[in-house]
């Protein structure tokens, strides 16, 4: 019976306070709420300053997300098959270097994986589409095709640009989506604890203020001393909360990590437009020799016919 009995304390203590604090936010909401303890002014203004920093977490992250999907730029009009994705461009090349026939070099375009599938990137799918418009080429023309060649060699550097892609994705999730994600689930977070505490103290306060003043009969300088102090401490215990939560929201608006985490997005970006660039820069004097080639060759026979 005594469990029961401290159970039915426990409960009604932590009861209490809740059901006052819900009473007196419903006669705010209606506006039957007489007081209402205002907010400091700083308050106020980290309160917005915090929301502003949130919203803009939301609004970066429902779009960089997509670095954590490694399909985000393939075309979803292509049918790739399970043999097209077996082999890298540069095992498939190997193996046609090595095809001494049609069937063999079909047999190297659809060789089973060595590994894990190929990924499903734009650049990647570049690649294995140019190897395999080289290979139809070279299939249906006897000797040299300039075009199959220089296919070729931009399936190699597509696949190399993919590559770095995927290079700058990983750089992306582990220095900028992990830690604009930490700010916005548990620093964020503990800031709108530290609000919401100081919203019930606050409530706390001013429902301790309205039931003193009726059972006075709205007259707070007749007060009794009990009285008194039950609201000195509903007072005190608002502005400790709302000193602790200026403080921890402080602490997240003055934080660098999120600066931090974007610089390195913005590094992890360019690190892979300049590979790309001299992946790319490499590649075109090559094919531009080749088209001058194919061009003069071209000539030659107009001016022979």
């Amino acid at each position: 019976m005594d469990r029961v009995q401290a159970f039915g304390k426990n409960f009604s203590a932590s009861f209490t306070p809740f059901a006052q604090r819900t009473q007196q936010l419903i006669k705010e909401q209606l506006g039957q709420a007489e007081d209402k303890t205002q907010l400091p002014d700083e308050y106020i203004e980290l309160e917005k300053r915090v929301d502003a920093l949130k919203l803009v977490h939301q609004k970066l992250l429902s779009v960089t997300s997509q670095y954590s999907n490694e399909a985000y730029d393939y075309p979803p009009n292509i049918r790739e098959s399970f043999n097209d994705l077996g082999r890298t461009i540069n095992e498939k090349v190997s193996l046609l270097s090595q095809a001494g026939s049609p069937a063999e070099a079909q047999a190297a375009l659809t060789a089973p994986p060595s590994a894990k599938p190929q990924p499903k990137t734009f650049n990647h799918a570049i690649a294995r589409a140019s190897l395999a418009g080289s290979q139809t080429l070279v299939q249906s023309t006897e000797g040299e095709d300039p075009l199959a060649t220089a296919l070729e060699k931009y399936a190699l550097s597509e696949e190399k640009v993919g590559e770095a892609r995927l290079a700058q994705d990983a750089q992306i999730q582990s220095r900028f989506l992990a830690g604009w994600n930490t700010t916005l689930n548990t620093n964020l977070m503990f800031a709108a604890k530290a609000r919401k505490n100081v919203e019930n103290a606050r409530l706390t306060l001013d429902s301790v203020k309205a039931a003193k003043k009726a059972a006075a009969r709205g007259d707070l300088d007749n007060l009794s001393e009990d009285a008194r102090a039950e609201i000195e401490q509903a007072e005190d215990e608002f502005v400790g909360q709302t000193e602790e939560a200026v403080s921890v929201m402080k602490n997240v608006l003055d934080t660098p990590e999120p600066l931090r985490n974007l610089a390195d997005l913005i590094a992890a970006q360019l690190e892979f437009h300049k590979k790309a660039y001299e992946i790319l820069s490499e590649l075109a004097p090559t094919v531009d020799a080749l088209q001058v080639e194919q061009e003069a060759s071209y000539r030659k026979s107009r001016e022979g016919a």
